[in-house]
Parts: structure tokens; C-alpha cells; sequence
């Protein structure tokens, strides 16, 4: 009996040094200055029990908050004032695989986006919508025929003016972060959380508040 739960043991920990490589690679993946992981965080292991997931209230309200999402572990983290404040559970889109790319193949986009509109009635608790297509997806779209010249345009122009960009191109649109819950990759592209979580990130996070999605 002694001899097989330390052969579990070592299974057990080569699967957890495992996620946490996962973790560290992925998180390499982001290269904006939200904020920095500081060595705590650093020892953050990714369990399927959910280990590692907080939300720690400022005493003050943060100036500047950011968003980073990490798909390939279905994390959300916020930060405020640079620093980590939250680690939460996610569910993506249904095709949980790849970039977005076109209006339908339920793929959650990946990038840097700003959110751009705020809504309180959503179906879903509430909204956070993001600026998807950016300009860069409106120039991929462009180069691989899915929209025209003069879509690319509009959408250049509205998002340089701080405007939401169309949501009604082939490249798709109304990607946001809302509630709904987090069991399984269920929905059309959006980053879901659960209703509890949403009402905490939606306190924090303003119009403009960056999110940098990553694989």
C-alpha cells in the first residue's frame, strides 16, 4: 500500500509541475505592463481544484485596472494599480482553440482590447464589451478577403476615436466578458465568469480598461 501511494504521489506532483510550466509559458505569452507577477504569485499552481483563485479588495479604489485572460488555463486576472487584486475561473468560446477570426466560428479573439461598452441588463448579470475586431484584426480580415477596404476604414477610424468598433462585418463582433458561468467552453466567443465573479470585475473594471487576451 506504502509502495503505490508514493508511486500516486509522484504521478501527482510530475501533473502539477506540469500545469505550473503550462501556467509560466502561457503567461509569456502576455507582454503588456498591466502588472508584473511578483515572486508569491509566481508559486501560484493551477489545480483542478481551483487552488489559487482570490479576490483581495483594495483599501482604495485603483486609479488604473487592468485585465489579462489566459485561455489555455481558463484564468482571468485583475489587477489594480499594477498589482494582482483577483484570480478567477473562466469559460470560453465553444471552439476553444486558435484566434478569431470571422463571425460565427465561436473562437474566443486574442490580443489587446479596450472595453467599450457597459451593460447592466445583460441576460447574462452584466456586460463588458470589447473593442474586437481591432485594427489589427480588421487588417487580417482585409489581407484574407472578409471585409472591404472602405469596413477596414470605418473600423480604423472608430477605433482611433475611442468609438466601438462595427460589430456587424463577416469578422464578427459583441465579444465581452459576462456571467453565466463557468462550466465548460459554452459560449459564442465571449469570456464567461461566474455571476458572483462578474459583479466584482465589473466594480473595477471602466470604460477604456485595457484586457489582453492570450492563448
Amino acid at each position: 500500500m506504502r509502495k503505490k501511494n508514493v508511486v500516486i504521489g509522484a504521478l501527482l506532483a510530475v501533473g502539477v509541475v506540469g500545469a505550473y510550466e503550462f501556467y509560466k509559458s502561457n503567461f509569456k505569452n502576455c507582454d503588456s505592463n498591466i502588472g508584473e507577477v511578483n515572486e508569491a504569485d509566481k508559486q501560484f499552481i493551477w489545480t483542478l481544484e481551483g487552488e489559487g483563485l482570490f479576490f483581495t479588495k483594495p483599501e482604495e479604489k485603483p486609479q488604473q485596472v487592468g485585465i489579462k485572460v489566459y485561455k489555455g488555463i481558463r484564468i482571468l486576472e485583475l489587477y489594480g494599480d499594477g498589482n494582482l487584486i483577483g484570480k478567477f475561473k473562466i469559460a470560453i468560446g465553444k471552439a476553444p482553440i486558435g484566434d478569431k477570426h470571422m463571425e460565427g466560428d465561436r473562437k474566443t479573439p486574442e490580443g489587446k482590447y479596450h472595453i467599450c461598452t457597459r451593460n447592466d441588463k445583460s441576460k447574462y448579470t452584466l456586460f463588458l464589451g470589447l473593442d474586437y475586431p481591432s485594427v489589427q484584426d480588421a487588417q487580417r480580415g482585409l489581407e484574407n478577403g472578409l471585409i472591404e477596404e472602405l469596413a477596414f476604414k470605418e473600423i480604423n477610424t472608430q477605433i482611433e476615436s475611442g468609438k466601438r468598433p462595427d460589430w456587424n462585418t463577416p469578422l464578427g463582433g459583441a465579444i465581452g466578458i459576462h456571467g453565466g458561468g463557468t462550466l465548460g467552453d459554452w459560449t459564442s466567443g465571449c469570456i464567461a465568469l461566474s455571476d458572483d465573479d462578474i459583479k466584482i470585475v465589473w466594480e473595477y473594471a471602466q470604460m477604456n480598461t485595457l484586457v489582453e487576451i492570450c492563448e
